[in-house]
């Protein structure tokens, strides 16, 4: 598999005795787990396993999977704690002014002044906008929420992200 990997779920525990799984979802694509996709299990070894959905139902805000030819608890309870994982090609375009998890971490944050602040490093989902976690010098941490009035500009290529520093973000 040379395919880059991107993560849409993990394996949290079994379910019942018939080879079910039980998934807790990372991604805003339902349809990832639709019977008939076909998914990389990744375990703590980084072993990769292709492996390929055949029936699946939501419960209590999780996943419950059923793979093809694992058909019993003893198939899978070694895949507790593994990633599920989708290869690049399987990844869906996205609308104008929306963007992967993996595009946007990493990315150099400038303001509008040219000023380089630091790098995201992590995205949280509280509510009603994500917040962008950018790692400041000194350990130092800027929490910018993905609003409009925020977010001026973002170059995935280029890693960059251009921003209006409102007052009150940067306590210096």
């Amino acid at each position: 598999m040379t395919d880059k990997l991107y993560t849409i779920g993990k394996i949290v525990n079994t379910h019942g005795i018939r080879g079910e799984m039980k998934i807790v979802p990372e991604t805003d694509f339902p349809e990832r787990f639709d019977p008939g996709s076909e998914l990389v299990i990744v375990d703590a070894q980084q072993k990769q396993t292709p492996v390929k959905i055949e029936s699946s139902r939501l419960h209590k805000n999780m996943y419950i999977v059923k793979l093809e030819k694992y058909d019993n608890i003893n198939d899978v309870e070694k895949y507790k704690g593994s990633l599920l994982k989708i290869e690049a090609k399987y990844q869906e375009p996205l609308e104008e002014g929306e963007y992967y998890y993996h595009e946007i971490i990493g990315c150099k944050v400038i303001t509008e002044e040219g000023r380089e602040l630091g790098l995201i490093s992590e995205i949280l989902t509280p509510g009603a906008n994500d917040v962008w976690v950018v790692t400041l010098p000194k350990n130092k941490q800027l929490l910018l929420p993905v609003i409009d009035e925020v977010i001026l500009e973002v170059d995935v290529q280029a890693k960059i992200v251009r921003i209006h520093l409102m007052e009150g973000l940067l306590e210096e």
